[in-house]
C-alpha cells in the first residue's frame, strides 16, 4: 500500500475560529476573516511550507471564484498543486481543457479539476442551468469526454444531447494531463465516476459505509476497464491531548445559534445531492447526537454544507483514524480545520509526523 497523500483547503468563503464564520452560513462575527488574497496567500504558503502536496477550492456564489484565485496564489508557491473546483455546463468544456492546459503550463504541473456537477437546483439556476440532477450527471459525461479529447493531439469531434463540438482541442496537449477528481453518491455520479475520474471523492461518513463504497466504485470502474484512487474530506480538530480537543468541540457548539442551525439544516434538506442527504441523516439535526463513529464528529454538519464531520482527538487518535481510511482504500486525504491557517499547523506538526508510526501506535 503506498503512503497516502494529505491535502488542505482554501477557504475562499471566509474563515475563522467558527463555522458560522464562513459567509456561505449567512453568518458573521467579530472573529471571522474575509478571503482576501493575503490571508488565502498565507494559507496556501503554510500549506506549501508544511508539505501539503495541494489545495482543495469549493465553487459557488458564496466563494470568490476558483481559477482567478488559485491562478495568484501559483505565484506564491512552489510546489504546492491547486485542486481547481469547476461546474460543467457553466462553461464549454473546450474553454475548461484550454483553461486546464494553460495552467498546467504556466505552472509546471500543479492543476487538478476538482468536478462538481452541482446538487443545488437554485444554485444552479442562479447561473443559469436548469438541468434536473440525473441530467446534469449525463452532461458530466459528456463534458469530460470532451475535455480529455481536447487534450489529445488531434481535432477531436463529439456530438452528444448537450454538446456538440467540431475539432476541438488545445495549443499544446498538457503534460502531465491534469487529473481529474470527482464525487458523488448517486449511481449516475458513481457511474460517471467510474468512467472519468482518477481520484474518487467521499465526504467523511463513519468507515463502515465508506467501505461499502469503495468495495462498489472499484467494482464500477473494472466494468471500464479503470482503476480509481480515493479520497476523502475531512475537517480535523486536533490537539495535545484528546481532553484539549474535545473542550473545542463544546466551544464551537456552543457558539452555533439554534436558529441559524434550524435555517441551515432547511437550506440544506432542499438539495438534491444525494450525499449532501447522507451528510444529514449522520446527526438528524440535532447537538446531542454527533459522535457518529470513534474520533468522528459532525457537529461541523449543522451549519456547513458538503462535508460535515471531523476527526477530533489527540494527535495519535487522530492519526489512528486516518490510518483506519487509508487500511479501507483511501489513498488522498482532504483536510481542513477552523481556522485553516492554525489547523493547517496542528495537523503538520502534530499528526503527519505520527502517520509513519501509526500502525505501530494503533496495535500498542
Amino acid at each position: 500500500m503506498s503512503p497516502p497523500v494529505f491535502h488542505w483547503f482554501l477557504p475562499t468563503s471566509g474563515d475563522g475560529q467558527d463555522v458560522g464564520d464562513q459567509s456561505q452560513t449567512g453568518l458573521s462575527s467579530s472573529s471571522a476573516r474575509p478571503a482576501s488574497i493575503d490571508y488565502l496567500g498565507q494559507i496556501a504558503r503554510a500549506a506549501d511550507q508544511l508539505g501539503y502536496s495541494g489545495v482543495l477550492t469549493p465553487v459557488g456564489t458564496w466563494c470568490e471564484d476558483a481559477w482567478i484565485i488559485t491562478a495568484a496564489l501559483a505565484r506564491e508557491t512552489r510546489d504546492l498543486r491547486f485542486l481547481v473546483a469547476m461546474r460543467p455546463g457553466i462553461v464549454s468544456p473546450t474553454l475548461t481543457a484550454q483553461m486546464a492546459a494553460t495552467f498546467q503550463r504556466v505552472t509546471g504541473g500543479r492543476v487538478a479539476l476538482n468536478v462538481v456537477a452541482g446538487g443545488n437546483d437554485a444554485e444552479q439556476r442562479r447561473f443559469g442551468d436548469r438541468c434536473n440532477h440525473d441530467e446534469r450527471y449525463a452532461r458530466t459525461d459528456e463534458f469530460l469526454s470532451v475535455v480529455r479529447g481536447a487534450w489529445s493531439a488531434e481535432d477531436f469531434d463529439f456530438d452528444g444531447d448537450y454538446y456538440q463540438v467540431e475539432g476541438a482541442r488545445v495549443l499544446t496537449p498538457p503534460e502531465p494531463l491534469p487529473e481529474v477528481y470527482f464525487g458523488g453518491a448517486s449511481a449516475p455520479a458513481e457511474e460517471v465516476a467510474a468512467r472519468h475520474a482518477d481520484v474518487y471523492l467521499a465526504w467523511g461518513e463513519p468507515p463502515e459505509m465508506v467501505a461499502e463504497r469503495v468495495a462498489r466504485m472499484r467494482l464500477l470502474a473494472e466494468r471500464h476497464e479503470r482503476r480509481l484512487r480515493f479520497g476523502i474530506r475531512l475537517h480535523v480538530i486536533t490537539r495535545d491531548t484528546a481532553e484539549e480537543a474535545w473542550a473545542e468541540t463544546d466551544r464551537m457548539l456552543g457558539q452555533m445559534d439554534d436558529a441559524a442551525v434550524k435555517l441551515a439544516q432547511r437550506r440544506l434538506k432542499k438539495m438534491d445531492s444525494v450525499g449532501q442527504q447522507r451528510m444529514l441523516a449522520l446527526h438528524g439535526g440535532r447537538k446531542d447526537n454527533l459522535l457518529v463513529a470513534p474520533n468522528l464528529w459532525a457537529g461541523i454538519g449543522l451549519l456547513r454544507g458538503g462535508g460535515g464531520t471531523a476527526l477530533v482527538g489527540s494527535h495519535a487518535e487522530v492519526a489512528e483514524r486516518i490510518h483506519e481510511y487509508h487500511e479501507i482504500g483511501f489513498d488522498e486525504f482532504i483536510l481542513s480545520g477552523y481556522p485553516h491557517l492554525e489547523e493547517a499547523y496542528r495537523v503538520a506538526e502534530g499528526v503527519l509526523p505520527l502517520f509513519s508510526n501509526v500502525a505501530e501506535l494503533a496495535a500498542a
